[in-house]
């Protein structure tokens, strides 16, 4: 058997009569439809609002917004000028119904937090194209297909058409311009490359035309096709450089704080790299930096082609509880060179102890949640003219946010397993 003939679609093709119908079947928002779309809607806002992916998989999978734009795709394929103005004028009325639900949805919430979920719908790139054009050819070979399988709700999460537009509705909620047009660009990209690769599917399977065009009307019809594809996938080229650049950096950076920032009787207790602003943020605790030091570690930025980047070296356990503030309490007293060397030769002298404690904590902590990757704890003394006070400080770092009960939980156990209520806990 020639292996060429596994990939014939020839022998499993639908009649078109019946694909014309399954599409146009799916176009209609009226009755049973609409309100499958109004629910999907609230769904996806609701998995948006608490960060759950699991619902929002479920409201994609309810949606039935891949309709009127399959239907788009399909209609300039086989030049049924009918399918195609009853099918875009379905899809703006499903975007719209789409967008006003969701943004009075996100006005009655009492939660406005803009969770992982959500931001991760506001910046689209080229990726994001290659979903939609790859998702839009299965759907429609699934449709083309008489054997169908199970791919239609594969392609609507993987296209993942309703998150976008509630996030679009979120940043209207909240008038936050960068969320809305973001989202809705998101959006678009999906319709876009969905009815592209419905056409250009459609027109490989070679289906026959309703109508057939005359010369011009066709190369018209093209060149707003090309011109709206252009449009389209422009933005997303320049935002997925900006991501891949943004990783690198991230990558460069990482690499920079874990091979040079590193100080003797001195420990990293918090790291920030901001890619976009090209900033690196790091909060030492221990002995005192001296300011020649740090010039030497900023010099040491042209080595991994950082020369633009900003770097900031804070000291103090005081700046884990205000990092927006030059001068705490705990710095402060820190400049008293008396105090200062009695913190820190306490803070010696218990290193070992310490390290070994948190050691075994992270390994008990780990084992109830295991999405902790990282725990630093240490104990911290503010002083104050009521005397010194020990406090314990402790930063998780999780691979999947903790939720508050979670979190409250972690705190109510630390405070048993180290003895003290004195502690303060970041999560991140």
């Amino acid at each position: 058997m020639n292996i060429i003939d596994n990939f014939r679609l020839a022998d499993e093709k639908e009649d078109f009569h019946k694909v014309s119908d399954n599409i146009e079947n799916g176009i209609d928002f009226k009755g049973t439809n609409l309100w499958i779309l109004i629910f999907a809607i609230f769904i996806a806002s609701l998995g948006l609002n608490v960060n759950s992916t699991a619902v929002i998989i479920g409201a994609m999978l309810v949606s039935p917004l891949m309709g009127p734009i399959m239907g788009i795709g399909f209609g300039m394929a086989v030049n049924d000028l009918n399918l195609l103005r009853k099918s875009f004028f379905s899809y703006l009325f499903a975007a719209g119904v789409g967008l006003l639900t969701s943004t009075i949805f996100f006005l009655l919430s009492p939660i406005n937090d803009a969770h992982s979920e959500i931001l991760a719908r506001t910046a689209p790139n080229i990726y994001d194209v290659l979903i939609a054009l790859f998702g839009g050819f299965a759907g429609m070979l699934a449709t083309s297909s008489k054997l169908k399988g199970n791919v239609i709700p594969g392609v609507a999460i993987a296209t993942a058409l309703m998150p976008p537009l509630c996030t679009a509705g979120y940043g209207l909620a909240t008038l936050k311009a960068e969320f809305f047009f973001g989202a809705f660009y998101l959006f678009l990209i999906n319709t876009v490359f969905i009815a592209l690769a419905t056409l250009i599917t459609a027109r490989l399977l070679k289906y026959p035309y309703k109508k057939l065009p005359q010369k011009e009307d066709e190369i018209k019809a093209k060149r707003i096709v090309y011109a709206v594809v252009i449009i389209t996938i422009l933005p997303s080229l320049y935002l997925g450089y900006s991501l891949v650049q943004q990783n690198r950096y991230l990558q460069i950076a990482n690499s920079f704080v874990e091979k040079e920032a590193v100080f003797p009787n001195d420990y990293l207790l918090k790291r920030n790299i901001d890619a976009k602003n090209k900033v690196i943020t790091l909060v030492f605790g221990g002995d005192i930096i001296s300011q020649a030091n740090i010039d030497k570690l900023k010099a040491k930025l042209n080595n991994y082609n950082l020369t633009t980047t900003d770097l900031i070296v804070k000291q103090g356990f005081a700046y884990l509880q205000q990092d927006n503030k030059e001068e705490t309490q705990l710095t402060l007293a820190l400049s008293e060179k008396e105090k200062q060397v009695q913190l820190l030769q306490k803070q010696l002298d218990s290193l070992a102890i310490n390290q070994k404690l948190g050691e075994q904590v992270f390994k008990e902590l780990q084992i109830q949640f295991p999405t902790i990757e990282k725990l630093i704890l240490q104990p911290a003394y503010i002083n104050s003219k009521d005397g010194q006070k020990l406090n314990w400080i402790c930063n998780i770092e999780t691979s999947q946010k903790l939720n508050s009960k979670d979190q409250l939980k972690i705190e109510d156990w630390l405070k048993v397993r180290i003895q003290s209520n004195e502690i303060l806990i970041y999560f991140k």
